[in-house]
């Protein structure tokens, strides 16, 4: 049964929806398992290739404790888990409860609000982009990828532990669009990003000079909804060229943050 994190449930399983507060993810990596360990999260057990017992598992180990570490060798490990381990090591952790978007937004100047991108590697890599270029927080909608998913927090280089997160709304049935009046309720201007002939360029320089910002991000097929667009502050495009008419969502991201973001 101890192996079960690893070996037989999956990863909405181990969310556990009912009782969240009992829920469980797993994290890859020796680096994104130190930053997990580094943002507060509680380790359950490792389980690690054998050869790494006494590398670039052994400090993270012993940082952690009194843990039960399974270990085996690499082709065994694949077989049990059905993938190759990332650098040898997985780490079943404790899920937290999750912080007010209002509590998470107070005092900061850019956030970036998520709609419904269920992708976990563009979810991973925009969260990427947030930690680098700027963005003080990241609110998503709960029609999104959950952040904690392994193959998220892998591409996000573990910098779903270092941004401030959480979801505007409890269930996608009820918040299936962004809240926009509660963004503006916390002193938002909101700026949706869409391809519309009406569009602001990315350049705009209201769009910097304006003290919060929460930059709003849609789904990588269908973009935002036509609902979200209208109730923004401003819609935003970003110049293409070459008869290139969008980038993918992730990509987009970064050059939004890296124009709009914090000083």
């Amino acid at each position: 049964m101890l192996l079960d994190v690893y070996a037989r449930l999956t990863e909405v399983q181990l969310l556990n929806r009912e009782f969240p507060e009992k829920g469980l993810f797993i994290v890859e990596s020796p680096k994104v398992i130190e930053q997990a360990l580094d943002g507060g999260y509680e380790p359950v057990s490792f389980l690690v290739e054998k050869k790494h017992l006494e590398t670039q598992a052994k400090d993270l180990i012993e940082r952690c404790g009194e843990l039960p570490v399974y270990t085996a060798q690499f082709e065994v490990l694949t077989q049990l888990t059905g993938f190759k381990l990332t650098r040898g090591m997985l780490c079943a952790m404790r899920r937290r409860p999750l912080m007010r978007a209002e509590d998470i937004c107070a005092g900061v100047r850019r956030v970036a609000v998520l709609e419904n991108i269920m992708n976990p590697t563009n979810l991973g890599a925009i969260f990427r982009s947030a930690a680098a270029l700027n963005m003080d927080a990241v609110l998503l909608t709960p029609g999104c990828a959950d952040p904690l998913y392994r193959r998220c927090l892998r591409v996000s280089m573990g910098t779903v532990f270092q941004v401030p997160w959480t979801y505007l709304g409890d269930t996608a049935a009820e918040a299936p669009r962004v809240d926009l009046e509660r963004l503006q309720a916390m002193g938002f201007k909101t700026v949706s990003m869409a391809l519309r002939e009406d569009s602001l360029s990315i350049k705009d320089p209201r769009l910097a000079a304006e003290e919060k910002l929460a930059i709003i991000l849609g789904t990588e097929g269908d973009g935002l909804a036509d609902s979200t667009i209208e109730g923004c502050d401003y819609t935003v495009r970003i110049p293409m060229s070459h008869g290139v008419d969008s980038l993918n969502v992730a990509a987009a991201s970064a050059v939004a943050f890296f124009q709009l973001g914090s000083e």
